[in-house]
């Protein structure tokens, strides 16, 4: 019988979404964050430029996972904090303007 265990690689993925998530918790209880609807609103406004957007400005690795994404108020302006794994495997949280 075949079963559908996680691929390991999928595995730390999961895991470094998670401590990311975890990571990016004390910072976003800090700042004000939008939730989904919001920052789809602010998308189509025009208040705040797209994803793909900004990680396209900022030179980011288009074969990077996205692990998670937050945009939040740091000192009056909004930001992306978003968790991304590049394809070597190193996992960081940028914060990018959003803007």
């Amino acid at each position: 019988m075949k079963t559908n265990a996680p691929k390991p690689t999928a595995a730390i993925a999961l895991a470094l979404a998670l401590a990311l998530s975890l990571v990016g918790t004390g910072a976003s209880q800090a700042q004000a964050c939008l939730d989904k609807r919001q920052i789809q609103e602010a998308v189509s406004s025009g208040e705040i430029m797209s994803l793909d957007a900004v990680l396209a400005s900022a030179g980011v690795d288009p074969n990077a996972e996205i692990l998670n994404v937050q945009v939040c108020d740091e000192g009056g302006a909004l930001v992306y904090v978003i968790g991304v794994l590049s394809p070597d495997g190193q996992a960081q949280n940028l914060t990018l303007s959003a803007q």
